[in-house]
């Protein structure tokens, strides 16, 4: 099994135990280079006891430049300790791994140790998955723009250990929301403690004076955590501040604010995580700072073999088309249609939000307000992000004259899985469109038709466009109902296959609906075996890129067409009858979360998009269980939760900054940044998919199975289709002003 350095993990030798033989040979390099080699394009020596290879610039992945030694025996099932001594004259990654040394190179331990200019040592201790021969011992030292030097020493590896017990740092038990509370909105937090009685709280202020008190209320065992809990609340405390705290029972609380406005820069940051993320355009140190600027990617510029004029995969078409621009869709260099089109879908509806909820502020989202290039222009800066998408969606549709004609390809991205980290100007994989599919015709058309209304002031051209897009893709996808994209299709690039299109189906017609007014859309919407069924239009588990269908009903409750009001009425009901499921929840759970499902990938993105309908319910109603059950909401992914950790980049005292991506990766290149702020990772997940979940989290209660390691994809990743609704809830918590 793959292991990492061991977090708060105690490991070694077994007790009253002996190590087993070393199996690294010349480890401490007294016979020179004897059985040690690297690749040939580095250079290496012993110098003072040391061997010393130089690490040439301008390399791409991390195993284009490798130390390494072979013919390694292992045994399955027994433990092993790998230690080693490193530096370098330029900080750098060492990525460790012991591991098959020919086809599937399979790596049975894969490290990331940060080395610098004095001598640091490593261990890590993992148990072997098979049996091999001759496995290889190896460190990967490619990727860096940069020459520089790495020195190693004390290599050893021994079996006879004891694997690591994997104990997450969860800081202090008092849980609070790590941003703050509006001045007059609903504040609580949740301690873990082992105490049957309430326990007395105090709020201090930044001086440390007390200002408010009260006792906890004993909740029990949170079944998602594991954890025994108290709740409590101070909604009465109103006056505004930074830096207080919560103390209870000896502990205190992560820093917090009360006052108005705490969330107007999540909300501009959630959104800037898409210009941030934009493929084909430089990204411009104006508008993000230097430390996030970046060359433009795929634009047919080597290394790059870019997205214009780019092939099908072998023996699914004979055309090219031209696909540049778009979003990159998560930590790899892919471009989804059926990601982008939620994603794209959840920006222009916050933006459409503005038309109809009376507390929308348009002028947060207006020309000029948000950090992209087309400031200036005209058009709401929300609207211009959302186009860079739309365009490429467009460009994804299967040219007139060809056999699926009107279709649109179900994804484009490398025809091979790239390493991490890597930016996206120097990715050379060959570029490939993938098969077209229902779903991607149906997300072509559902965004497209939205974009019709909302550009139709601003560009009536573009509009008419749109619209044409998406009559011609929904009738498509009517042709062929059945195209499914294959689950196994998953080189280079995520699968994203669903076999069940209804939902896209119920979307897309509701949209054809509301920009045009054509009854045969409001009636494939009515006989759909969605329409009327809560749990099918808004499951329980939220809106998802598979889960589409409420999407529609959103537009159908909220912008004004052709229905009739008992009609509206209708699909409002369903809407609400939602949000009151999601209230519950969010009343009921330890954690005040609005959600009670299963914790699977991207859980934190179900949470938000349950607190958009619950947003939304407030909107129509004005009730404000609805707006508290969103605030709740969001205490949740800001910290109050069973690992006391914030979610989102750059808010909170303890927020995830290793989240899963190629180019925003300080954990594995110290020249790279982490994550810009306002990028929210994807959070619990028991499934555990991915090796370092599997290996350091295995047995986690469900809300517990997140670790902030930028290669567990499975618990950290970030998405464009998980910052949407991120985006769209900030945008509401803001417009609630100080939460009266």
């Amino acid at each position: 099994m793959l292991a990492v350095p061991a977090v708060g993990a105690e490991s070694g030798t077994a007790p009253g135990g002996e190590e087993g033989p070393e199996l690294i040979v010349n480890g401490d390099f007294a016979d020179g280079t004897d059985a040690w080699w690297w690749t040939p394009n580095a250079e290496g020596a012993v110098l003072d006891g040391r061997l010393c290879v130089d690490i040439p610039g301008g390399t791409i992945n991390p195993w284009d430049a490798i130390i390494g030694q072979a013919d390694i025996e292992l045994e399955e099932g027994e433990s092993y300790a790998l230690r080693y001594t490193a530096s370098s004259t330029a900080p750098t990654v060492s990525r460790a791994n012991v591991m098959l040394a020919e086809e599937p190179y399979t790596k049975e331990i894969s490290t990331t140790d940060a080395v610098s200019t004095a001598p640091v040592s490593f261990e890590h201790v993992f148990t072997a998955g098979a049996d091999y021969d001759a496995a290889q011992f190896s460190i990967e030292l490619g990727g860096s723009p940069n020459p520089f030097t790495f020195c190693l020493d004390e290599v050893s590896l021994r079996g006879g250990a004891v694997p690591p017990v994997y104990e997450p740092d969860t800081g202090s038990p008092v849980r609070v929301n790590q941003v703050g509370y509006l001045t007059h909105g609903p504040k609580s937090g949740t301690v873990v403690t082992d105490a049957p009685a309430s326990l007395p709280w105090t709020l201090h202020d930044a001086d440390g004076t007390e200002t408010a008190s009260g006792e906890t209320e004993p909740f029990g065992t949170d079944p998602t955590s594991g954890q025994n809990v108290h709740r409590f609340a101070f909604d009465d405390v109103d006056r505004e501040g930074e830096g207080y705290t919560v103390t209870i029972d000896g502990e205190t609380s992560e820093p917090f604010a009360i006052g108005d406005d705490l969330y107007s820069g999540l909300r501009g940051d959630a959104l800037a995580y898409y210009y941030h993320n934009r493929s084909g355009i430089e990204i411009d140190a104006d508008l993000v700072g230097e430390e996030y600027a970046r060359p433009a990617g795929h634009l047919n510029i080597a290394p790059n073999q870019g997205d214009f004029d780019v092939p099908c995969q072998p023996g699914v078409c004979d055309y090219r088309l031209d696909a540049p621009g778009g979003w990159y869709d998560a930590g790899d260099h892919g471009k989804y249609v059926v990601n982008g089109g939620i994603s794209v879908a959840q920006l222009m509806g916050t933006y459409e939000r503005t038309l109809w909820a009376e507390a929308a502020d348009g002028v947060a989202l207006g020309d000029g307000s948000l950090s992209v290039p087309e400031q200036g222009n005209g058009v709401p800066d929300i609207l211009d992000e959302a186009r860079w998408q739309l365009e490429f969606l467009f460009a994804m549709q299967v040219p007139q004259g060809e056999e699926l004609a009107g279709m649109a390809h179900h994804k484009l991205h490398d025809a091979n899985w790239t390493g991490l980290p890597l930016l996206p100007h120097r990715d050379a994989e060959r570029r490939e469109l993938h098969p077209p599919s229902t779903a991607a015709t149906l997300n072509l058309a559902a965004a497209g038709a939205q974009a019709a209304r909302l550009f139709e002031p601003y560009d009536a051209e573009f509009a008419a466009e749109a619209v044409a897009t998406a009559v011609t893709a929904y009738q498509a996808a009517l042709t062929h109902p059945d195209l499914f994209a294959d689950p196994n299709d998953a080189q280079g690039g995520g699968a994203y296959s669903d076999d069940d299109v209804s939902d896209e189906f119920y979307w897309a017609a509701a949209e054809l609906f509301a920009t045009t007014g054509e009854d045969h859309y409001r009636q494939d919407v009515w006989n759909s075996p969605l329409h009327g069924d809560t749990d099918l239009v808004f499951p329980r588990g939220g809106l998802a890129w598979a889960a589409t269908a409420g999407l529609g009903a959103i537009t159908l409750a909220t912008v004004d067409t052709e229905l009739t009001p008992a009609q509206r009425a209708e699909i409002t009901e369903t809407l609400l009858e939602a949000a009151d499921g999601y209230a519950a929840d969010s009343e009921t759970e330890a954690y005040g979360v609005p959600f009670a499902q299963q914790y699977v990938w991207g859980s934190n993105s179900q949470v938000l998009n349950n607190m958009v309908v619950l947003g939304i319910a407030h909107d129509l109603t004005g009730e404000g269980r609805y707006s508290t059950a969103v605030l709740r909401g969001l205490d949740y992914v800001l910290g109050r939760n069973p690992l006391n950790q914030s979610y989102v980049t750059g808010y909170g005292e303890r927020d995830s900054r290793n989240q899963h991506h190629r180019h925003w990766a300080k954990q594995l290149n110290p020249s790279l940044p982490n994550p810009a702020p306002g990028s929210v990772a994807g959070g619990p997940n028991e499934e555990l998919q991915d090796p370092i979940a599997a290996d350091l989290l295995e047995g986690c209660a469900p809300a517990m199975c997140y670790i902030d390691h930028i290669e567990s994809y499975a618990t950290n990743e970030i998405t464009i289709n998980w910052n949407a609704p991120l985006a769209w809830v900030a945008s509401f918590a803001d417009d609630l002003g100080d939460g009266a």
